[in-house]
């Protein structure tokens, strides 16, 4: 029954969602960042790629910090893309976290302390810790599984080996589920944190590289380790300051951080937690390692989160900070101002402004090409060009949206390549933006409340949005 559950357990975590940005994998430059035609899910906007690359770059070399940079143009132009890109790009070292300004006003705490949060979380402290752990090739795993299940406990023996030096383990429940967790088996090396009692699988022995049938695409080798199995190593654990801040703020400790809102973190606490990192620092037990903060609909925020941000960036552990907006001239919120971007001059002044454009119809042709592939789905080359024209005369999101619509109607009239006349149905079901609009204009006098006067000049902006 135990091993029915485990499977059902594998096939579930094969289940992914495919998202509006699954298919981006990088920012698609080459090591000289100039950026490729088609790379890594990127199309187009060459100018914004490059410019994105080069701050990628300081930020992996640690050259910049405190930063703010400005991703502005127009919709559906790729500006969630190069920061998804961005992420994927500077890797899972550097902390990465994403925030929409629409966000801080539905959440049940200040806006200041929610933006301070999220910038805690996008600075990581590297700690450095000397720690006892058991290394070694893992020769045999045996498990003594109670006759009659939940009755006793699982218990078994492991054994390890060294090149000069072999010993049997004794193993409990929790390490036996921790070891089937990871997947252990015989062949594997393995290191076991003695405080923690975590396991991290190293890779497999080359003396087991005939064993093919244990053996994947991802498959690493390593050596046997050599001398004692009991050995004292430097660990370096990465968390971030939020995590500090929740697990030194709550009573239950580290636990507080599954238990979802953590509420406001008191000021007290910061400045504790801040001059015991100095402390750190200074004898070379950690390291700072700013991250990078993504605000979305940054024109969302109103003057007073522009006033805490244009103060945090001062921070010596500020992030980088990256803000997106598809906004033009528009009012601060908060204010009676306008601004371009909707954005406080004195802050925009910070900023590193990247634009991007509207897609040319080749570009636009790539990217459906890319979802297409992603979404597993098989398009004749009639379907793709027709899907293009309507990306360029409606959205390139409304394209998008059409493909699995499309594939879905393929399948109801058990077709296997989907055609024109799938896209065309979906097309004629499915109402873009302008024909919307189009059809509110006729038709408005028939809705409820309608606020729109029939004057002429009215009708002739419909006439314009809908061309």
């Amino acid at each position: 029954m135990a091993e029915l559950k485990l499977s059902e357990s594998r096939d579930l975590t094969r289940i992914e969602r495919i998202g509006a940005h699954s298919h981006i994998r990088g920012l698609g430059l080459d090591s000289a960042l100039e950026p490729r035609v088609v790379s890594e899910g990127m199309v187009g906007q060459t100018s914004a790629r490059k410019a994105a690359g080069v701050i990628v770059q300081m930020v992996k070399d640690g050259k910049i910090a405190g930063r703010a940079v400005l991703l502005a143009g127009q919709p559906g132009t790729g500006k969630t893309a190069i920061a998804m890109g961005m992420a994927k790009s500077i890797g899972q070292e550097t902390p990465f976290a994403m925030l929409a300004g629409s966000e801080l006003f539905s959440l049940e705490m200040s806006k200041t302390e929610a933006l301070m949060q999220a910038f805690r979380k996008a600075i990581g402290v590297r700690i450095k810790e000397d720690s006892e752990v058991i290394e070694g090739e893992v020769v045999e795993i045996q498990i003594d599984r109670p006759a009659v299940a939940g009755v006793a406990a699982k218990t078994g023996k492991m054994t390890l080996k060294t090149t000069e030096m072999e010993t049997v383990y004794d193993l409990g429940a929790k390490m036996i589920e921790a070891l089937s967790k990871e997947k252990v088996q015989s062949g594997d090396v393995i290191a076991i944190d003695k405080a923690s009692g975590k396991i991290t699988k190293l890779g497999r022995s080359f003396s087991r590289s005939r064993d093919y049938d244990a053996m994947g695409p991802q498959t690493k080798f390593v050596q046997c380790p050599d001398g004692e199995l009991q050995k004292r190593k430097e660990v370096v654990h990465c968390v971030t300051l939020h995590e500090i801040d929740v697990i030194n703020s709550r009573t239950q400790g580290f636990l507080a951080l599954f238990t979802g809102d953590t509420g406001e973190i008191r000021a007290e606490v910061r400045e504790q937690i801040d001059t015991k990192v100095a402390e750190w620092r200074e004898e070379g037990k950690a390291e700072i390692v700013p991250g990078v903060l993504f605000i979305d609909e940054v024109h969302m925020l109103d003057i007073e989160c522009f006033s805490f941000l244009n103060r945090a960036l001062e921070n010596d552990m500020a992030p980088i900070l990256i803000v997106a907006t598809n906004r033009g001239i528009t009012t601060i919120r908060g204010t009676s101002y306008k601004s371009p971007h909707g954005i406080p001059i004195d802050f925009l002044d910070r900023l590193l402004i990247i634009s991007t454009h509207p897609y040319t119809e080749e570009d636009i042709r790539k990217i459906l090409d890319i979802r297409i592939q992603e979404e597993e789905v098989e398009m004749s080359e009639e379907a793709k060009a027709l899907l293009t024209r309507i990306g360029g005369s409606a959205s390139l999101r409304y394209a998008i949206h059409l493909i699995t619509s499309a594939a879905l109607a393929c399948q109801k009239r058990k077709g296997k390549i989907v055609d024109l006349e799938d896209v065309s149905r979906v097309y004629n079901l499915f109402m873009d933006v302008k024909r919307s609009t189009q059809y509110l204009m006729e038709y408005q006098s028939e809705y409820m409340f309608s606020e729109l006067q029939a004057t002429a000049a009215d009708e002739d902006e419909a006439n314009d949005m809908s061309s």
